[in-house]
Formats: structure tokens, C-alpha cells, sequence
């Protein structure tokens, strides 16, 4: 029984090495590091029969290797083992000169410096391993930013670029679209900090607003988001956010506004995007946060449109100018459609220290629309 469950592993692992590797698991360890020394007695073999063929340099291969696939305790074992027999092979084969005596120093200095930059992976992992969980990170921050597929005559576009390059960053979107599909709601969070330092908190923070958004209300959500940052007792730990929910076949949409920069509203008859009232405090400051709401309707041809304060904050301007030149930059980026504005807008951007994103929610010129209803709604805020 155990030698089928031991087939069984060698032969799942053997079919996916890749994926069994990035687990990280003691398993797997064992089974990279079984590998690895094989190489090594290998190599330690052909040593004893001609030296000069496998020399001394040449088991750097290994160690090399190992800095890469091992953890901190499998690669203790292999450079303690690759060191005694590829000495063991120099000595016996070609003897002890100064020359050689320094070589062996040096090896064993390679193999200091190799195990100590594996003892300060903080996460415990070898680097390509480390890399493999910021990109699986970095996929669930994109995962659940991803807006379901809208009923025709609505579009949506987000465009993100995290600090400095990277492809981590504090600014993230969650959305929500009802079962009937009727209903859209959506929030755009920007928490302290930029790049792969705001990664992970926006990773903790975006699971846990993918958990309330549609069962709460625009206010609980983002009383709820206010406490779970609280709860965190950082330093740094507050955010920015701005909610919006819309009903897909009215237009009817709320907007609600955590210290966020204010939404932007496309008039398609006058050409320009104008400034919504919502305001309100950042959340994780106070217990109870002040937020605004406003409600609106968006007509056929209009669109809203939501970034963070990277987009509009330079450090030779204050907000104001950083807002007008969005308002105009957004008039061209749309003029000639809404496909790819939300992109276009943020190649314009100019490059700076923080996290960037654009959101922009369309309705076509040609969308349907409902009978007149008694009274139409008004824009308006709400205390």
C-alpha cells in the first residue's frame, strides 16, 4: 500500500513538476533535493575517473541550482554534500598545492554566501518561488477587479499601472453584478502606501470588500471597511474608496465617496466631464467616517468615470490643477470613442511615485431605455 501511494506521488510530481514544485511542500523539497544530489554523485563519479573533466568550478552548477529550487534546510544538505566530494575528488585525483588550497577557500566562502541569502528570504521560499506567489498574488488583486459581462448598450474599462513600473500596487477594483444582472455595483480603492509595500494589505483588504459587496448597503459596505481597517491597527493603514451602484436598466446610479478624489460625469452634449459632489473622510482614521452620497441618473451617451489621486497628483500642482487637466485630457481620450480611453488616459499620465488607475462606465448612445417614469430622478447630494 505504501509502495502504490509512493508511485503515485513520484509519478504525479513527475507529470507536473512545475506545479508540485511551487507549493513549496516537504515533498516536493525532498524529491528537488534527491535530484540534485544525484546530479552531485554524478558529477562526483566522472571527478574520480578524470578530474580534469568535472573540476572543482564545475560543481558551482549545483549550488547555483540549489540557491534557486531549495529552501534554507534541503540546501544546507546539498552544499554540505557537494562540498566534501568535489574537495574529496580534487584532493585524491590531483593532490593539495596553495593554488588549489585557495579554491577550496573560496568554495567554501561561495557556500557561506549562498546559505545566507537563503536564511534571509523572509518568506521562507527560494527566490523563483517567491516570484511564482507575487504573480498568483498579483492575479487575485486582477481576478477580483474583473467586471462581469454587461447587458448590451453598457461598457466598462479600467487601466492600472503601480508605482515605479512594477506590477504591484495599492489601487485596486471590486465588482459585483446581481444575479438578474440588473444591478451593478462597483468600488475603486486606493490604500496607503504604493507598489509591492501596498500589495499585500490590498490583497487582504480586496478579499475581504469581495466578501460584503452586495449584501450591504453603499454606507454598512463602507462602515464595514472602515472597522476592518481599524482592526488592523497599522501606522499607515487607512484608504481611500469610492462606491457606485447603478441599476442597468434605469440608469439610476449612487455614488458614495470615502476621501476619495470625486467622480467625473460625461455630458456628450456639452463635451465635457464635470465634477461630482460626493465627498467624505478616508477610512481606518475615525470610527465613524463622514460620507456623502450623490444620485444621478446616466442617460444614454453618458459615462462615469473614477481614478486615484496618482492620476491627478503632481508634486509642482496642487489637486485643482491636477483635476482640470483630467476633465480635459478625458475630453480628448473620448472623443473619438470610448474603447481604450481608460488606457489612453493613463499613457498621458505623467510618471510618477504612486499607484495609477482609471475606471470608466459607459452607457451607449443606443442603449435602450424605460418608460418615462412619473418623476424623473434629480442629482443631488445626500447628507
Amino acid at each position: 500500500m505504501q509502495t502504490t501511494s509512493l508511485s503515485t506521488r513520484v509519478r504525479r510530481y513527475l507529470t507536473d513538476p512545475v506545479a508540485t514544485w511551487r507549493t513549496g511542500s516537504r515533498e516536493s523539497q525532498l524529491l528537488t533535493l534527491a535530484a540534485l544530489l544525484v546530479g552531485v554523485v554524478v558529477c562526483f563519479g566522472v571527478s574520480l575517473a578524470s578530474y580534469p573533466l568535472m573540476p572543482l568550478t564545475a560543481y558551482y552548477v549545483w549550488l547555483l541550482l540549489g540557491m534557486l529550487l531549495l529552501r534554507f534546510r534541503p540546501l544546507v544538505v546539498l552544499c554540505a554534500t557537494t562540498y566534501v566530494l568535489s574537495v574529496t575528488a580534487m584532493v585524491t585525483e590531483v593532490g593539495l598545492n596553495p593554488t588549489r588550497v585557495t579554491a577550496i577557500t573560496t568554495v567554501l566562502l561561495s557556500i557561506g554566501l549562498i546559505l545566507f541569502a537563503s536564511s534571509r528570504q523572509h518568506s521562507g521560499l527560494p527566490g523563483p518561488m517567491s516570484e511564482a506567489m507575487l504573480n498568483d498574488l498579483r492575479r487575485r488583486l486582477q481576478a477580483a477587479g474583473t467586471v462581469p459581462p454587461l447587458p448590451d448598450g453598457w461598457t466598462t474599462q479600467s487601466a492600472m499601472i503601480a508605482a515605479s513600473g512594477v506590477g504591484y500596487g495599492g489601487d485596486f477594483l471590486v465588482a459585483d453584478l446581481s444575479q438578474q444582472g440588473r444591478r451593478l455595483e462597483m468600488i475603486l480603492v486606493d490604500v496607503c502606501g504604493k507598489g509591492v509595500g501596498a500589495a499585500s494589505q490590498a490583497l487582504q483588504f480586496g478579499g475581504a470588500l469581495g466578501g460584503l459587496i452586495g449584501s450591504l448597503p453603499p454606507q454598512g459596505l463602507l462602515e464595514s471597511a472602515n472597522d476592518f481597517l481599524l482592526r488592523q491597527k497599522q501606522d499607515e493603514g487607512f484608504a481611500t474608496a469610492i462606491h457606485v451602484t447603478v441599476d442597468l436598466e434605469t440608469g439610476d446610479y449612487g455614488l458614495t465617496s470615502a476621501g476619495h478624489p470625486p467622480a467625473l460625469v460625461w455630458w456628450p452634449e456639452d463635451g465635457e466631464w464635470r465634477t461630482d459632489a460626493a465627498r467624505g473622510m478616508a477610512l481606518g482614521i475615525v470610527e465613524q467616517p463622514e460620507m456623502h452620497t450623490t444620485t444621478g441618473t446616466l442617460d444614454p451617451g453618458q459615462a462615469l468615470m473614477f481614478y486615484t489621486d496618482g492620476v491627478i497628483e503632481y508634486r509642482s500642482h496642487d489637486l485643482d490643477v491636477g483635476l482640470e487637466w483630467l476633465r480635459e485630457r478625458g475630453a480628448v481620450a473620448v472623443a473619438d470613442g470610448f474603447e481604450g480611453a481608460a488606457q489612453r488616459l493613463l499613457q498621458e499620465v505623467r510618471r510618477g511615485e504612486d499607484d495609477r488607475a482609471v475606471l470608466i462606465l459607459h452607457r451607449a448612445p443606443d442603449s435602450p431605455t424605460t418608460p418615462a417614469r412619473d418623476e424623473a430622478p434629480t442629482r443631488k447630494a445626500l447628507p
